[in-house]
């Protein structure tokens, strides 16, 4: 039964709905976002193209992203819980906001800004931990319409910097630290350092979290609770939502480029809310009432769109959590879905294979029966761990929604339906209803038909795709929509399968050229991971005399290391079995642990020049987990 008026509940309703999104796109996204509150209407739903690139949605239409994730909920579902928080310690005890509380405060945080000079269109930096004040924070930007910029809170005084510079902001809203397992993040401090290279910065909201001592400047540095008092004072409650053009920016979010510097996506007021709407209550088939619960990090789109635009504009439930998945222990996610009695658990592969490598024992005596749908995100998931996540968290009984997209796309792009369209272990499948995938080789000529493979691109707009990069729309060009010719390029190379099911295989930087076959990464990596020892690995190229590219694999290995000669043709014989003799490592070389940013990712650059001996220039890990795990690679080198 259909929860949402375009819920789709059946194959043939997707193959339908996904017919007219691309024939009549304008009167499919029309009918869809009818179904949201509009200050005006729109005079055109579509004008684009991919030269400029120029993509305009809902044109002449105003409206607020937060009537839609609040003031139209008030009446209805206004003592629904819409967030819940779990805070880094299980001791300590969680908050729950419904959305009438979550409107209240919203209001006064407006309030807030405004008093403090914020006007529209000004880009209010956030740097926070993830803590209800953050969606406050983010969602009151959007109330008033300044463009907020949410900076990962474990990111480094010079990152922070370059994008302040980038941005132009002259607000920051921060805490004065943050919890994240076992550490205490001063976030205040590292701000202080940041603003040294940024005077501009006019005014510094500093909220409480973890009361360690911090420098609070005359004229720039105010509290968070102390502004809020005088807000109450002044009997400031409600704020009207300022009005915003459909293609007025809602935030910026930066991304790493292919060069050093920082290059900030941008994405607009109307397109993005209908699209993140759509893509939430479909691919999750989400049933008001029901318990999302996203691990992301608000500082990362997949935090943006699926712990709070998403959720919020359909009317859901859904969980803001501060800690780690191991921490105090590694049955944490479980103890929060027993809690909660969770409905959707959306994480991402690197966590998978992470608590895969505890074992069972951390579920033992957890409840996991609430569980309905679970879901991967960030990277295509090997099929080791798709196949843990369903017997051991789904019990075999939910379907996982594989979804791939990125944070210039704004929503899910390509992914399965939970429980309509056919999954597939390590397979995105099949595209959402306004997507148009396609295929093509180096030359950009597209490649028809079905099981082939090559770039992936998107041929046709969507509502939330990037609309330019942040005061510098000509590397928005080059980036996206100048490699081949009218499309949209996403970097990623795909595979197609004889029932035209789509399977990322990786960045296309990331594919390796080895006697002249292809050979991506993941895959690579899903087939190492299939061996009985390999918690974790990560592939890449280093040039060989023989065959252009070798290959060089780092692996986590969970076993005795006594015979690593023996364990590496063991691990040579399963990955040819897996794949083929052409696919076999050249180099295995055994690390405890693996350069990855504080959101999990495998910063494969690092390990590819280890792999070339080109030490001296691995460049900055200051944004790393743990940069030290970078000399300790190089000194085992092989």
């Amino acid at each position: 039964m259909k929860k949402y008026p375009y819920q789709i509940t059946s194959l043939e309703e997707y193959k339908e709905a996904y017919e007219k999104s691309i024939q009549q796109p304008e009167a499919f996204w029309g009918d869809i976002a009818e179904n949201f509150t509009w200050k005006k209407k729109w005079d055109d739903v579509l004008s684009w193209n991919f030269q400029e690139p120029k993509v305009e949605w809902f044109k002449g239409a105003s409206l607020n992203i937060t009537e839609n994730c609040l003031d139209r909920h008030i009446e209805s579902i206004g003592d629904r819980p819409a967030i819940i928080w779990e805070p880094n310690d299980p001791e300590e005890h969680h908050r729950v906001l419904t959305y009438k509380d979550l409107h209240k405060k919203v209001c006064q945080f407006a309030h807030v800004l405004e008093n403090n000079g914020v006007k529209k269109g000004d880009p209010v930096c956030i740097y926070m931990g993830m803590i209800p004040e953050l969606a406050i924070a983010v969602l009151a930007c959007a109330r008033i319409g300044a463009i907020h910029s949410v900076i990962f809170g474990g990111f480094s005084a010079q990152s922070i910097a370059d994008r302040l510079l980038d941005a132009k902001a002259e607000f920051i809203v921060t805490c004065d630290g943050a919890f994240r397992g076992q550490k205490d993040i001063p976030l205040k401090s590292v701000i202080d350092d940041a603003l040294i290279a940024c005077p501009f910065v006019k005014r510094v909201i500093v909220c409480t979290r973890t009361r360690i001592p911090v420098s609070m400047i005359k004229g720039r540095d105010v509290w968070w609770e102390e502004e809020i008092k005088k807000v109450e004072t002044l009997g400031l409650k409600y704020f009207d939502a300022e009005p915003m053009d459909a293609e007025d920016p809602l935030f910026i979010l930066y991304t790493s480029g292919s060069t050093g510097k920082p290059k900030g996506v941008v994405h607009s007021t109307a397109g993005y809310m209908v699209n993140t709407n759509y893509s939430f209550v479909n691919a999750f088939q989400y049933n008001p009432g029901d318990i999302f619960f996203c691990t992301a990090d608000i500082g990362w789109i997949t935090g943006h769109s699926y712990i709070l635009y998403g959720p919020l504009s359909a009317g859901a439930t859904t969980v803001i959590f501060e800690g780690i998945p191991t921490w105090p222990d590694a049955g944490r996610f479980w103890d929060i879905v027993d809690k909660y009695k969770v409905n959707t658990l959306y994480t991402a592969p690197t966590a998978i294979r992470s608590l895969m490598g505890f074992g069972l024992e951390p579920l033992k005596g957890k409840d996991l029966s609430s569980l309905k749908v679970l879901g991967s995100v960030g990277e295509p998931i090997n099929e080791e761990a798709w196949h843990w996540y369903d017997e051991h968290i789904g019990k075999g009984k939910c379907p996982i929604v594989d979804t791939w997209w990125q944070t210039e796309t704004g929503s899910i792009m390509i992914t399965n339906f939970a429980g309509v369209t056919p999954a597939i272990p390590g397979t995105a499948t099949l595209p959402m209803p306004g997507v148009l995938p396609c295929l093509v080789d180096e030359n950009g000529k597209e490649i028809e038909g079905n099981s082939v493979s090559g770039n992936l691109c998107i041929k046709q707009t969507w509502p939330s795709i990037i609309r330019t990069t942040y005061n510098d729309h000509e590397r928005c060009k080059q980036t996206y929509f100048s490699t081949y010719e009218n499309m949209y390029f996403t970097g990623d190379g795909a595979m197609r399968d004889d029932k035209g099911n789509y399977k990322i295989t990786g960045r296309v930087d990331d594919v390796l050229n080895v006697s002249g076959h292809r050979i991506g990464t993941a895959e690579l990596e899903n087939a190492m991971n299939m061996h009985a020892g390999v918690i974790e690995s990560a592939i890449v190229g280093y040039p060989h005399d023989l065959k252009g590219q070798g290959i060089y694999a780092f692996l986590i290995y969970e076993g005795n290391l006594e015979d690593p000669d023996l364990i590496r043709q063991d691990i040579i014989q399963t990955v040819s079995r897996i794949i083929g003799p052409i696919a076999k490592p050249d180099k295995i070389q055994f690390v405890t642990g693996l350069p990855k940013t504080r959101s999990g990712k495998i910063m494969r650059r690092i390990l590819r020049k280890i792999a070339e001996n080109d030490f001296a220039n691995v460049g900055d890990t200051s944004t790393l987990l743990d940069p030290a795990v970078v000399e300790e690679i190089i000194a085992g080198k092989i």
